[in-house]
């Protein structure tokens, strides 16, 4: 009953929406789809219409059309506005364009208009409880529980709707009528056990538990369940005597095995914990994926605990010598050393499995990532490097080793990386090819051929023209050059619209306003970059001794330069501008 209950909970709006189009469209096909039968009643020759563009939609949906699906249920709805299965149909448009709100008012004049479909009243319900709407969606539910009675998996949405709403009692009414229909799982019992506790009623959750470990008196997981619960509720000696049950039922069971350490931990007897777990390790009668399973569970519990996961290292260890050739077991390990923040103790083990199985891109991401921390970028060469040749259609690592050479100054290296990168990218991946277009601009722009430079730019804005760092660039460079600087500002005012946080893109919007000569504007920007700014950059600061000087405010601007060379900047221009007391205007390229 347990995987009924899964994919009960798994259902999602969208995919039921898509999902029941197949049998709409037999119900259709099967009877005639009707328009207006009231008063208004649509002529014959409208019928004709409305049917030939409602089958056509139909059919344009299936075969992947879904502007032309769109348009035709359109003209569906212009014949008659009261055709539930129109409006059903563009429900579902507006569900996958983002348009919730939309999307219910064509769901509820679609209810309105054929009450008795439950199809269009189960949607209307599950758009209702999706958008938060829980009162709604609530009575929505208790409506087809009492109409469907032979549905009783509507019992679980209507208590996750009862639940949300704060109905806390009917919710268990709820599940109680699902049980009776589908019989007790642990799912169920766990949900309700929820529940009770949220009444702070503790007898009637531990009850529900209770119930469903007599009902199956030979499965140790349930005994297991109830002692962890005592335990969370810091009642160690029940949580001993269920656990005691489940050891005489199953011994070997690697839940009782994690959760007896979780409890030695709990009451502070550390070293009985790990040898608990050890000894299952060294357990000869237990195979590598149960051993790694109760490793798994054990660390998840000292997580959970906030226990520290250091106790596990030497038992990862303890396993690695039984199993020397294991590379999932490495993985896990290293996954775990480098949550710790043991950095070189984790690339060791990504290393071994690379050299043991070369073609395990798990591992060869993780040593990438821990390169790009540690910024080793001798080490970003060779691991990109030899990924060129082990993967050679994943154009990820051309671009990580075109940064590495853009680091390392090898600008003609970088250019060729990326050039390369591009013809292997996918036509379908737009972003892919915005960012390599972007950073072949970036390289341009350091050796200063600014109409590539701008040539590159503009292929990556029409890649994704919400391309963040490329619009900041792009607009930052152009009012250096003082050139096309309403350009600048609508890109820049674009970038501060997407991340209207970046102290960077503030700064550039600041500038450009400074550039036009509204200095007002200059100085709102400027504050707010430097407000928000997180990294302490002397760039911001000198930025703001030059607004802040033609804004006539001389002094402060003499200041804010002051503060920049304290900071670190270290600028000809700036010690002039601190010596004559003057604002002098930086030479482009040397910003």
């Amino acid at each position: 009953m347990g995987e009924i209950l899964k994919s009960l909970i798994s259902i999602s709006f969208l995919l039921f929406l898509i999902g029941s189009s197949q049998s709409l469209r037999a119900q259709d096909q099967n009877a005639k789809v009707e328009t207006s039968s009231g008063p208004d009643k649509v002529s014959v020759e409208d019928q004709r219409k409305f049917d030939y563009f409602f089958y056509e939609g139909l059919n344009l949906k299936a075969a992947g059309k879904f502007d032309a699906a769109y348009d035709a249920f359109n003209h569906c709805l212009a014949i008659d506005s009261t055709a539930s299965a129109v409006l059903y149909e563009l429900s579902s448009f507006y569900a996958q364009l983002d348009r919730p709100e939309k999307s219910l008012e064509m769901l509820r004049r679609a209810v309105a208009y054929s009450s008795d479909n439950f199809t269009y009243r189960l949607a209307l319900a599950t758009m209702s409880r999706n958008l938060g709407m829980f009162g709604e969606a609530a009575e929505e539910y208790e409506k087809l529980v009492k109409d469907y009675p032979g549905k009783p998996e509507l019992n679980y949405y209507l208590a996750d709707a009862l639940t949300q709403k704060g109905e806390i009692g009917k919710a268990i009414d709820a599940y109680d009528a699902l049980e009776s229909s589908i019989g007790m799982s642990e799912v169920l019992s766990m949900q309700k056990y929820k529940l009770y506790n949220a009444l702070e009623q503790a007898g009637n959750a531990f009850k529900e538990v209770e119930k469903l470990a007599a009902k199956f008196p030979m499965e140790s997981r349930y005994q297991i369940i109830l002692g962890d619960l005592h335990l969370e509720k810091s009642d160690t000696v029940k949580a001993l005597k269920y656990y005691q049950k489940a050891y005489e039922i199953d011994p070997k069971s690697p839940y009782y095995i994690v959760s007896m350490a979780n409890y030695y931990e709990v009451v502070g007897n550390k070293d009985a914990a790990e040898t608990q777990i050890r000894n299952a390790l060294v357990n000869e009668k237990l195979d590598v994926d149960t051993k790694v399973g109760i490793l798994s569970r054990y660390i998840l519990k000292l997580q959970q605990t906030k226990k520290g996961t250091e106790s596990a290292n030497v038992l990862f260890q303890a396993l690695l010598e039984q199993h020397p050739e294991d590379t999932h077991l490495k993985q896990m390990y290293g996954s775990l050393l480098f949550t710790q923040g043991k950095a070189d103790e984790a690339r060791f083990q990504f290393q071994l499995i690379t050299e043991m199985e070369p073609s395990d891109v798990t591992a060869w991401q993780q040593l990438l990532n821990l390169a790009l921390k540690s910024e080793d970028i001798p080490e970003m060469i060779r691991i990109c490097t030899r990924c060129q040749e082990l993967f050679p259609d994943a154009p990820e690592y051309y671009f990580y080793l075109g940064i590495a050479y853009f680091q390392q100054e090898k600008y003609q290296e970088a250019l060729d990386t990326y050039k390369t990168g591009l013809e292997i990218i996918p036509e379908t991946n737009i972003g892919l090819k915005s960012d390599f277009y972007g950073q072949i601009g970036d390289i341009y722009y350091q050796i200063k051929n600014m109409p590539e430079t701008y040539k590159a730019y503009d292929e990556a804005l029409k890649y994704n023209d919400k391309n963040v760092v490329v619009l900041n660039n792009y607009a930052y460079f152009l009012s250096l050059e003082k050139k096309d600087l309403k350009k600048a500002e609508r890109m820049s005012a674009l970038a501060v619209k997407l991340e209207p946080d970046n102290s960077t893109y503030l700064d550039t919007y600041a500038w450009i306003f400074f550039v036009q000569g509204n200095y007002t504007l200059a100085k709102i920007y400027i504050e707010s970059a430097l407000a928000k700014d997180t990294t302490k950059s002397f760039e911001l600061v000198d930025h703001y001794g030059d607004i802040l000087f033609m804004s006539g405010e001389k002094e402060k601007a003499l200041e804010q330069w002051k503060k920049a060379k304290e900071m670190g900047k270290e600028s000809d221009v700036l010690d002039r501008k601190i010596a004559e007391g003057n604002y002098i205007e930086e030479e482009v390229g040397n910003e």
